[in-house]
């Protein structure tokens, strides 16, 4: 898996029950999920579609990284499908344990918000590197 991005829990990012919110978790996760998206789409219009179900396995305190790892799993005629894990991670251990994982689907769209082909060229080549 590719390392797509890494964060810091900080005390703004913890909600009341003193562990890192899951809508920021979520949305740090959307966000570097379609940043990976867009890269290997060569687009900067992709949408997300949807995410699987996402469980929250492991608490994430003030003071520990935030590692999101992806992989893309298929390729479809207008979406790719990206496998996204995020991991705490220890600064002093250095040890990581996933605190959730799901899949995406996004969307390559038009101006308009209509889903469009990706390019042939960038389809065939994920496509190839399926195989």
């Amino acid at each position: 898996m590719k390392l797509l991005s890494q964060r810091l829990c900080m005390a703004k990012d913890i909600g009341v029950h003193g562990n890192l919110f899951g809508g920021i978790l979520l949305a740090w996760i959307d966000e570097s999920a379609v940043t990976f998206a867009c890269d290997i789409c060569h687009t900067s219009n992709m949408v997300t579609l949807k995410l699987d179900e996402l469980i929250f396995k492991e608490p994430v305190k003030v003071g520990y990284q935030i590692m999101i790892y992806g992989e893309l799993v298929s390729v479809g005629n207008t979406s790719v499908k990206l496998y996204i894990e995020a991991r705490r991670k220890n600064v002093h251990t250095r040890e990581e344990r996933v605190v959730c994982s799901t899949k995406f689907v996004f969307v390559r769209i038009d101006n308009n918000g209509e889903p469009i082909p990706l390019d042939s060229g960038i389809k065939e080549k994920l496509a190839g590197n399926k195989s």
